[in-house]
C-alpha cells in the first residue's frame, strides 16, 4: 500500500472514530440534570486569571517554582565564590541566608510570602531532609573505615586534640551562654554538649575538595588533614547520636537503653550487613554489572539503615553516614555509586536545605551590638579551638610551623557539616533562634577563612620548603 492511500486512510479512522466519540457524548449529556447542567455551565464562566492563581498555589506547583528559584540562585552564588576562590558551599550558604528573612523577607516581604508561604515550609523540609541522607550517603562512602583504622600516629594526637580542644571550649562557652539565651526548659548539659560538638566539627567533604583543588590531596599534608577531618566527622557523629539519643529519651535510663539500641545497629550493620555487601560488590566489581537489582539493594539498605536509625532514636542523617561509611573497601565500586548519587543530590535536592537553613537564619533578631559580640565570641572560640588546637597538636608531633597552621586552617572549615548540626539542634529544641543564628554565621565564616589562611600561610613560609610535608610525596607506609 503506497503512502498516500495509507494517509487516507488513517484520516478516515481517525475521523469516524471522533464522530463517534462525539455522537456518544452528545447523547450522553440528555441524561443529566438541570443542576448539573447549571453547575457546568457556571464552572465554564470562572475566570481564567483566577484559574491560573489557583494553579499557582497548588502545594505540587509551588514547590516546583521554589525549587527552581533554589537551584538558579544556589548556582549563581556558587559560581560567584569560585571566581573568588571560595568553595562553592559558601555561595550555597550564602544563597539560603538571601533567599530568607534576613533578605528576601525583609526587602520583598509581599513576594517572599507568596513563594515561601509558612504551610509549604513542611513539603521543603522533608525533601531537602531527603538530600541531605543522600549527601550523608556519599560523605561515608568517601571515608574509609580501613584508613581511620590505619591512620599514623601523628593523625591520632591531631584529630584527638582538634576534638577535645574545641569541644571543651564550648562546654565552657555554653556556661555563659545558657542563663540568657538558651530555651526554657532546657538542661544545662545538653546545651553544653551540643556547644561542644558544634564547636568540634569539621566538613570533611568541603575539606576534600579544598584539599584537591590545591593539588596537596597526594601529600602527607592532605593525607594527615583528611584522615584527621574523617575520623573528626565519625567521632562528632557519634557524640552528636549519643547526645540526641538523651535528649529525645528525655531520662538518663531511657537514654541508656537507645544507647544500647544504638550499638547494637552498629554492631549488625559492621558484622553482618558489610560483609554482605562486600560479597555483592566482588560478584559486580565493573560499572557494567552494577545493573538496577544490585543499584536496588544498596538503595535498600541506605533507606533501612536509616530507618533504623531514625526509630532507635539517633536521627536518620547517622545511619546514611553509617550505611555510606561501610560500603566495600574498593574504591572503585564506591565511585560508582558516589557517581550515580551526587548530581541528584548536590545540584537538585542539597541546595534545599541551604534555603530551609536560611529561613530559620534571622539576622534581624541579633538586633543590639552585646548580640553581635557575642557572635564574635563565639567565632573567636571556634577559631581558637579548631585552628589553634589542630597547630599546636601538629606542632606537638613534630610537624613545622607551616604544616602545623595549614592544618589548623583546613581544620577549622565547617561548611555544610555545621549547618546539619545547628539544624538538629534547632529541631530538638536545645538551641534558640538567637543562638542558631550566630552559629550560622560562625560557619560561614569559618568556612571562608580557610582558603585566606592557607594563602596568607604559604606566603609567610614561602622559602620554608625543608621538611615541609605539602611539598613531599605522601609513602604508602607513612
Amino acid at each position: 500500500m503506497s503512502k498516500f492511500k495509507q494517509g487516507v486512510s488513517y484520516l478516515t479512522v481517525t475521523s469516524a472514530l471522533v464522530a463517534l466519540m462525539y455522537w456518544i457524548i452528545f447523547l450522553g449529556a440528555k441524561m443529566e440534570q438541570g443542576d448539573a447542567l447549571a453547575t457546568a455551565a457556571g464552572a465554564q464562566s470562572v475566570d481564567f486569571l483566577d484559574t491560573i492563581t489557583h494553579n499557582l498555589q497548588h502545594p505540587l506547583a509551588l514547590l516546583l517554582a521554589q525549587i527552581a528559584t533554589i537551584i538558579v540562585v544556589a548556582r549563581i552564588f556558587g559560581w560567584v565564590c569560585t571566581k573568588i576562590k571560595q568553595p562553592v558551599v559558601v555561595g550555597e550558604m550564602i544563597a539560603g541566608i538571601m533567599l530568607g528573612p534576613s533578605f528576601l523577607g525583609m526587602h520583598f516581604p509581599e513576594f517572599f510570602a507568596d513563594l515561601f508561604p509558612k504551610q509549604s515550609l513542611g513539603n521543603l523540609q522533608f525533601i531537602s531532609q531527603i538530600g541531605l541522607i543522600l549527601f550523608m550517603y556519599i560523605v561515608g562512602m568517601e571515608i574509609s573505615l580501613k584508613t581511620l583504622k590505619d591512620k599514623a600516629y601523628d593523625a591520632v594526637v591531631i584529630s584527638h586534640a582538634s576534638i577535645f580542644i574545641p569541644f571543651t571550649l564550648g562546654v565552657g562557652l555554653a556556661y555563659f551562654l545558657y542563663q540568657d539565651f538558651a530555651p526554657a526548659n532546657v538542661p544545662f548539659s545538653a546545651f553544653a554538649l551540643f556547644s561542644g560538638v558544634a564547636m568540634s566539627i569539621t566538613a570533611f567533604p568541603v575539606l576534600a575538595r579544598i584539599v584537591q583543588e590545591r593539588g596537596i590531596n597526594k601529600t602527607k599534608l592532605g593525607t594527615i588533614a583528611l584522615t584527621c577531618a574523617a575520623a573528626d566527622d565519625v567521632s562528632a557523629w557519634c557524640i552528636l547520636a549519643a547526645l540526641i539519643a538523651f535528649v529525645k529519651a528525655g531520662t538518663f535510663i531511657n537514654g541508656l537503653y537507645t544507647i544500647g539500641l544504638s550499638i547494637v545497629y552498629v554492631v549488625i550493620m559492621i558484622k553482618l550487613v558489610r560483609p554482605y555487601l562486600q560479597r555483592v560488590s566482588e560478584k559486580y566489581s565493573t560499572p557494567e554489572s552494577v545493573g538496577r537489582p544490585v543499584v536496588a539493594i544498596f538503595f535498600l539498605v541506605l533507606i533501612l539503615s536509616a530507618y533504623a536509625a531514625e526509630i532507635v532514636g539517633i536521627h536518620a542523617l547517622f545511619g546514611a553516614f553509617m550505611a555510606g561509611a561501610i560500603m566495600p573497601d574498593n574504591t572503585r565500586f564506591r565511585q560508582i555509586f558516589i557517581e550515580k548519587v551526587q548530581d541528584v543530590a548536590l545540584v537538585l535536592l542539597l541546595p534545599l536545605f541551604f534555603v530551609f537553613t536560611g529561613l530559620r537564619t534571622q539576622i534581624g533578631l541579633l538586633d543590639d551590638p552585646l548580640l553581635w559580640q557575642i557572635t564574635a565570641l563565639i567565632i573567636f572560640v571556634a577559631v581558637l579551638g579548631k585552628f589553634a588546637g589542630s597547630a599546636l597538636a601538629a606542632r606537638f608531633v613534630g610537624q613545622s610551623w607551616k604544616d602545623s597552621l595549614s592544618v589548623g586552617a583546613l581544620m577549622n572549615t565547617r561548611g555544610l557539616m555545621e549547618l546539619v548540626v545547628l539544624n538538629i539542634g534547632y529541631d530538638l529544641g536545645v538551641i534558640s533562634a538567637e543562638i542558631f543564628t550566630m552559629m550560622v554565621l560562625m560557619a560561614i565564616i569559618t568556612t571562608c577563612m580557610t582558603g585566606p589562611a592557607l594563602d596568607i600561610i604559604n606566603r609567610v613560609f614561602k622559602s620554608d620548603t625543608r621538611n615541609s610535608l605539602s611539598s613531599a610525596p605522601h609513602s604508602p607506609n607513612a
